[in-house]
């Protein structure tokens, strides 16, 4: 009987996971691939952008930051002897003498940056890389307001984000030489084992914890690997992976005497493990319960001898002086008392403890899997916030030959995601033309013109609302007010409401346009394309801001619904002709669009219209009603860093 009861619990549980916490295995698909694009987009001459974690992976949990890495190209190490020379480059080289296993020493080469050489401690007369001067140095990249230290990372006050500054090495290290020969099962593939071999590896700023060298040594970090590794698994490995992951978050880590104790990498690491031993076959939705339950047979075993081996390097006991004595006794009981309820100890789980099987029993059609996924994007932060570090920290070149060769020989909907954020940067790039207010009073200020309008008409790809109000902005700044105007018409006609934003719940409406476009295969970058409406993003001193935004003193960056936008502007456009009417209604269509919150996806965005509402009435010299809107937008959003309304009080 329990050969066929256990089986059926795993697809019912398999199912579960996919519509209400991992997503379909077309979703991990689709969040991989958008990474990819993204970072290839978001790296520069001077790093390499990599979004890692548990995101970077696909697999976005509830409660994870956005994990990310730049990796510095202008230094570089050396596992041997140096291949090349550039003067340009700092050259390091690996010292792991004296040395805990998993963490290196870096020796200086030869550098002529300054920076660098100030970050360089000395050690038995060598100079050395140190990590923890590096990482203070990453604070000018980052700005120090807000932000500290944690771990190799620099993170944000809330916890929104890590990033992690790193160093590359392109050849693999002799510490990891026999993972390439150990396994003799088919997992991974000796493709895969190639491409993880030719990346190299990376380096992370922490040394081991109580060193006396702690300053000077760097963790390597097989990151990239890990992540070639995970893109081989099956979705059954991957749903082991995040149970685990749950029950570490939700149910371990509530024991306050557990809660450091455990990490995801330990669990990630145990089922690499687990995966060389297990032929790819074993791995499928009816095993899931028999493959959970052997990963936290094995992570019992771990802790009861205090032993769990780094993957890439064996000699590597991460369990060492961490667990061990009363912590161990505590953790090792707690965990034997969750194995002892089998597969239900996952109920104990907020996010599965409404798991009932009987529900579960049936597939779900693939229509609704479709949505659910959609609406997993819709209301994904780390995803948001990703969007926002590819227009805030990179430079990008279209014309370069490189990435338009990635775009034309990949299939078709990885074209139409190349092409979403090609136009997602264009509003960046646009920003920065420099323009006169008056338009075309001589040849240059005419091609810069030209060159702003261009680059913001290819914007128009990713979302037709926001991306033809930046293109009203610039005949704003230009005085072309009616044929702001025109656009701006268009613009609103677009604001339908089966348009999504990010943050928001789903409605019927959005089922419906969404279940068409399923019918149709739509990839997500045309999704993007046909239902998005992105926010208004004005950068700190773009030339497109208008200038009754700007405040003496401040060239601050705007973050505007674009629904608020477009009256505002031509609230704006009327006042420039004389139209007093016309203003007058835009200011009631205005207020409309904010007693409704009309695609404004926070408290944020609601506070941000009140201010632009209360610009507006000062400019009709409406100051008591302007007042109001803007203690209004306070009260909403009384942050006075974020919302300039304090300001404007004055």
């Amino acid at each position: 009987m329990a050969d066929t009861i256990i089986p059926n619990i795993s697809l019912a549980l398999y199912r579960y996971l996919c519509y209400n916490i991992v997503g379909t295995e077309e979703h991990v698909k689709t969040i991989r691939l958008m990474n990819t694009v993204r970072d290839n987009f978001s790296s520069s001459k001077i790093y390499t952008f990599i979004t890692s974690g548990s995101y970077g992976e696909g697999l976005e949990m509830r409660g994870s930051d956005l994990d990310v890495m730049l990796v510095i190209k202008y230094i570089k190490v050396n596992a041997d002897k140096q291949p090349d020379f550039d003067t340009s480059i700092t050259y390091l080289s690996m010292d792991t003498d004296d040395v805990k296993p998993g963490f290196t020493q870096l020796r200086l080469e030869y550098s002529r940056r300054q920076v660098d050489l100030e970050c360089c401690g000395e050690h038995n007369g060598k100079h050395y890389f140190s990590s923890a001067l590096y990482k203070g140095k990453s604070f000018l990249l980052f700005g120090d307001k807000g932000k500290q230290i944690h771990g190799p990372c620099i993170t944000d006050e809330k916890g929104d984000f890590d990033f992690a500054l790193s160093l590359h090495c392109k050849t693999w290290i002799s510490s990891a030489v026999n993972w390439i020969t150990r396994s003799g099962s088919s997992w991974p593939s000796h493709q895969v084992t190639q491409s993880i071999i030719n990346h190299g590896v990376l380096f992370v700023p922490i040394g081991v914890p109580g060193s006396p060298k702690e300053d000077l040594e760097w963790r390597v970090s097989f990151s990239v690997a890990e992540k070639l590794l995970i893109n081989t698994f099956t979705h059954t490995q991957l749903m082991c992976y995040a149970l685990l992951k749950i029950i570490l978050k939700d149910v371990i880590a509530n024991d306050s005497e557990c809660k450091d104790l455990l990490c995801s990498y330990f669990l990630k690491t145990i089922i690499f493990w687990i995966s060389e031993e297990l032929p790819s076959s074993v791995w499928k939705p009816a095993n899931l319960i028999h493959c959970f339950m052997r990963c936290f047979n094995r992570l019992i075993y771990c802790v009861e001898y205090s032993v769990c081996l780094h993957y890439f390097i064996p000699e590597n006991n991460m369990f060492e002086n961490k667990i061990e004595g009363r912590a161990r006794d505590v953790l090792l009981n707690k965990l034997n008392t969750l194995y002892s309820y089998g597969w239900r100890c996952i109920l104990f789980s907020d996010q599965i403890s409404n798991f009932a099987v009987s529900m579960w029993n049936f597939p779900i059609d693939p229509f609704t899997l479709y949505v659910n996924d959609v609406k997993n994007i819709v209301q994904s932060s780390n995803f948001f916030f990703a969007n926002g570090f590819l227009e805030s920290y990179a430079e990008l070149d279209i014309l370069n030959t490189g990435l338009l060769h990635n775009i034309w020989c990949h299939h078709f909907s990885l074209k139409q995601l190349y092409a979403y954020y090609i136009s997602h940067r264009c509003s960046n790039l646009g920003q920065r033309v420099p323009l006169d207010g008056a338009i075309i009073n001589n040849k240059y200020q005419y091609k810069q013109y030209k060159s702003c309008l261009s680059t913001l008409l290819t914007n128009v790809y990713h979302d037709a609302v926001s991306g033809w109000l930046m293109v009203a902005s610039l005949f704003y700044k230009t005085k072309q007010y009616r044929k702001a105007l025109h656009i701006i018409r268009y613009s609103i006609s677009k604001c339908t409401p089966d348009k999504l934003f990010f943050g928001m719940s789903l409605s019927d409406i959005h089922f419906q346009s969404i279940k068409l476009l399923s019918f149709n295969k739509k990839s997500v970058g045309y999704l993007f394309k046909i239902l998005f409406v992105d926010h208004i993003q004005l950068k700190v001193n773009s030339t497109l801001t208008p200038d009754e935004l700007l405040m003496e003193g401040r060239n601050q960056m705007y973050f505007i619904p674009s629904t608020a936008y477009a009256y505002f502007l031509s609230i704006l456009c009327h006042y420039h002709l004389n139209n007093v009417r016309q203003c007058q209604d835009s200011i009631k269509g205005l207020k409309l669009v904010i007693g409704e919150r009309y695609l404004m996806s926070d408290v944020k965005s609601t506070a941000d219209a009140y201010t632009l509402l209360g610009i507006a009435l000062q400019l009709f010299g409406d100051t008591e009603s302007a007042r109001q809107a803007f203690l209004q937008s306070l009260e909403i959003y009384p942050d006075e860093s974020y919302n300039s309304a304090a300001r404007r009080l004055v």
